[in-house]
């Protein structure tokens, strides 16, 4: 699978709150709470992004209160791909249950601006900028998480599957 979009870079420690905040969390349609993903921070964020667009991210992304809320919001506001220094490991774990495709990358979000137009294949790591020819590489995914992301998360996967 590969992802072509803009750039869109958050900081280090990225909590749950930041990303949906906790005023919705009584909300469950995953469209409505895509118009609310990074509202307090980036207002434009919903307005803006674009099917398949990536997020960079620093250390930590995803700490804070255990909610599948965060990536949820995330995927159905359209972003493709998550590329982070390290992910909280709880909403690592949500990620992949929800089919959002994260990968964890030391030098991405140093390496690209916020705006630009890069790809990343989840299968190779591999993230680059046709403009100005920058390539890093990330940590590929186990293959039996691209099983999982391929299916559109855990439950379309044990459904298909029958199995764990």
């Amino acid at each position: 699978m590969k992802y072509e979009g803009r750039v869109w870079k958050f900081g280090d420690h990225v909590d749950t709150d930041v990303i949906i905040p906790a005023r919705f969390l009584n909300v469950s349609d995953k469209d409505e709470l895509a118009k609310h993903c990074f509202e307090d921070v980036r207002p434009e964020f919903v307005k803006e992004v674009a099917q398949g667009d990536i997020l960079l991210a620093g250390v930590n992304f995803g700490c804070g209160s255990s909610r599948e809320h965060a990536p949820l919001a995330i995927k159905s506001a359209g972003i493709g791909v998550v590329v982070a220094r390290s992910f909280a490991r709880i909403f690592y774990r949500s990620a992949f249950n929800i089919g959002l495709p994260i990968l964890e990358c030391e030098e991405a979000f140093d390496a690209f601006s916020d705006g630009e137009q890069i790809s990343v294949d989840l299968r190779t790591g591999e993230i680059g900028s046709k403009v100005e020819g920058v390539r890093v590489f990330a940590k590929p995914i186990p293959d039996f998480m691209s099983r999982i992301i391929e299916a559109g998360g855990l439950v379309p996967y044990i459904k298909a599957k029958g199995t764990f």
